[in-house]
């Protein structure tokens, strides 16, 4: 692996994570970035906990020897199923100085500025809910908080699908917001636990109360990142700063161009990639 300063890796199972990268990108410009979509094997959301911890970290070792000394899981799914175990198992025998950083604590750190009931909703993939990775992260820093869960399937494949002003997306954004509010008439504040989910943004506003604040987590966990390196300069100082963006996926470089756009706001160009058995 390389040892000298590298990019800032970004891992994400698709093109969830570049709403992330692109927050990232407008809180650190100066730094470089490498984005890792696993195209080929997404999505990850309905995977078993082995598949996802499996996938996940092949692809952060990939970014290892790419330079990376950091890589945030810009994933959910891989932040629930996949972080814990890599970072207290994998990590000691890989490299102790690198660090992999998730999704979920961030935003759960956040959260008790934010809510007023301490009656919080979330939006997620089937895994991250089952996971109950948002519950009990929550619960760490703010035990009297309650939080209520609402897995959305059809979510992610309306919006890479770009069926997201359609009836189809207004019956299913509908849907999940009326049963996820049905738990409780007191929530205050719903977190987007998907990084597909921002772009459904001005639906969900349709039909969610104007009082309940979104949280997506871009904004948060960029803010968090940047936090992260002032603390410890040790790994800002091996984070190399060029201002360079780098594009790779591990399916049609093509195809996910094409997508790539919507999710992070301009144009890119990436490269195909083999990651593990690929």
């Amino acid at each position: 692996m390389k040892s000298s300063s590298g990019p800032i890796g970004v891992f994400d199972s698709g093109y969830g994570g570049l709403t992330v990268l692109k927050e990232l990108v407008e809180e650190l410009p100066a730094y470089d970035f490498l984005y890792l979509g696993d195209n080929a094997r997404a999505p990850y959301g309905n995977r078993s906990f082995e598949s996802v911890y499996a996938f996940t970290l092949q692809c952060v070792k990939y970014l290892f020897d790419e330079g990376c000394h950091l890589v945030i899981l810009a994933c959910n799914t891989a932040s629930a199923k996949a972080l814990r175990t890599i970072q207290q198992n994998d990590l000691p025998t890989i490299d102790a100085s690198r660090r992999v950083l998730g999704v979920i604590r961030p935003t759960a750190e956040m959260i008790g500025r934010i809510t007023y009931t301490n009656q919080v909703g979330i939006f997620a993939t089937a895994g991250t809910v089952n996971s109950a990775s948002y519950v009990l992260e929550i619960e760490k820093f703010f035990p009297r908080i309650s939080v209520y869960q609402e897995a959305c399937p059809m979510w992610v494949p309306l919006v890479e699908n770009n069926e997201i002003d359609t009836p189809a997306t207004d019956y299913f954004v509908q849907r999940h917001i009326n049963q996820l509010l049905s738990q409780s008439g007191e929530i205050d504040t719903i977190i987007l636990g998907c990084t597909h989910y921002p772009l459904l943004i001005p639906k969900i506003r349709e039909f969610v109360p104007p009082h309940i604040t979104i949280l997506q987590q871009g904004e948060v966990v960029a803010k968090s990142l940047k936090d992260y390196l002032e603390r410890h300069p040790e790994i800002d100082a091996v984070c190399s700063k060029n201002e360079k963006l780098r594009f790779l996926t591990t399916d049609s470089s093509e195809n996910f161009d094409k997508q790539a756009e919507v999710f992070f706001g301009r144009s890119i160009h990436s490269h195909t990639v083999s990651v593990g058995s690929l």
